[in-house]
């Protein structure tokens, strides 16, 4: 029986655990941080894609309820049709729900209908935001009607929550920008689950050395630059693949794009849990990371990132200088701006490195940099502050 003394909280999302993306991951952290603290969690989400199924998620304090959800080509949650599927019913499973705060993560349209929700019954809202849907759509070069419409949508929900809270500084500033009021903006930072993501992992060997891209394959990231470089290196090191993790709307043209320019030589894995992905980015040569500069995500720190720094495996970073800047100032790997030869040239002096031996004795100081600057334990635990202190603040 639930403890009428503990704090309860509702959260809802269309992505959680086991799913294999930077929001699931988050979610899951905030949830046991939440727990950790004394509160009752529910997770109001969706049924995972097909080949996560048998993946079991238990997390103690948890209760996690699943609804049928409306999925693309690709397995994602991604579009108008998708996120309807999901945030129609939304209203009708939370409504009653006990709750003292209720917690949205994006797109917009869920924090709409949970900001409704809350303001019915009287129950602070916060929304998760780990960037903005807003310059998204612009940078997908969406109408102008529906730029003006999500930026009503993603303002209201802004307006609407006791609490923001937000991944970065980079992303802070452009919640305020966008409207948010900077005092009910927590800065929490993000992060990647270090005892998952390590140098423990056991590292994939499939006889032959690779890079590794893993995660959502979209337009502002668009990875075939990595497949174009690698064209230009394949010849010269005949025993080196490119191996892609993960899903998107670009996948299936950077599978045709791969066939055309180096046949036989990049591999295409899918959806793969947690773990799985870890044992492929220790194994590997560099694992990719992309953003397209000038599209409205140029302050994003992908959590790619972190995972492979959790690993002792290199970045190969491609694209907005703020993910440079970091891979750099942190001596990660290597950080180029988004230009394929540029890229080859990194590829190069990545397989030199391991050839050197270089890659193996920097894994050790690469992975405690993660531990110590980018725990998602830690993120989970200032977001469950945030999220409890807001209940506090209402008087619920």
């Amino acid at each position: 029986m639930t403890d009428p003394r503990r704090p309860r909280v509702v959260l809802a999302s269309r992505l959680f655990l086991p799913e294999v993306s930077a929001g699931a991951f988050r979610l899951g952290a905030l949830a046991r941080g939440l727990v950790s603290r004394g509160a009752d969690v529910e997770v109001v989400t969706t049924r995972p894609p097909r080949a996560l199924r048998d993946e079991t998620v238990r997390i103690p304090g948890v209760a996690i309820r699943r609804w049928p959800v409306l999925r693309d080509a690709g397995g994602n949650v991604r579009g108008y049709l998708q996120y309807l599927s999901y945030d129609g019913p939304l209203a009708f499973r939370i409504i009653g729900a006990r709750a003292d705060v209720i917690v949205a993560e994006a797109p917009p349209t869920t924090g709409l209908v949970a900001a409704v929700v809350a303001k019915l019954r009287r129950t602070p809202l916060a929304f998760y935001s780990a960037d903005v849907w807003t310059d998204g759509v612009v940078s997908m070069g969406a109408s102008k009607p529906v730029v003006t419409l999500m930026r009503l949508m993603e303002r209201a929900v802004l307006r609407a929550s006791a609490v923001i809270l937000s991944v970065s500084p980079e992303v802070t500033e452009r919640l305020v920008a966008l409207g948010a009021d900077r005092d009910r903006i927590a800065t929490i930072g993000n992060g990647i689950d270090t005892t998952v993501f390590t140098p423990e992992a056991t590292p994939k060997d499939p006889g032959r050395p690779y890079f590794v891209y893993t995660g959502t394959m979209s337009e502002w990231q668009q990875p075939d630059v990595f497949v174009k470089a690698f064209a230009r290196i394949a010849e010269a090191n005949p025993d080196v693949d490119l191996r892609f993790f993960g899903q998107g709307a670009l996948r299936d043209d950077l599978r045709a794009l791969a066939e055309r320019i180096a046949p036989g030589r990049v591999h295409f894995g899918g959806v793969v849990p947690a773990a799985e992905s870890a044992q492929w980015i220790r194994g590997a040569l560099a694992s990719m990371v992309s953003i397209v500069p000038g599209n409205g995500y140029d302050f994003a720190r992908p959590t790619k990132t972190y995972a492979a720094a959790a690993c002792g495996t290199p970045v190969l970073f491609a694209g907005a200088v703020t993910g440079r800047e970091l891979v750099a100032g942190a001596g990660l790997g290597e950080g180029v701006e988004f230009d394929e030869a540029l890229v080859a040239a990194a590829m190069e002096r990545l397989i030199a490195q391991h050839r050197a031996g270089e890659t193996d004795a920097r894994r050790a100081g690469r992975a405690a940099w993660a531990r110590e600057n980018v725990s998602l334990a830690a993120a989970g635990e200032r977001a469950a502050e945030a999220v409890l202190t807001s209940i506090e603040r209402t008087g619920k």
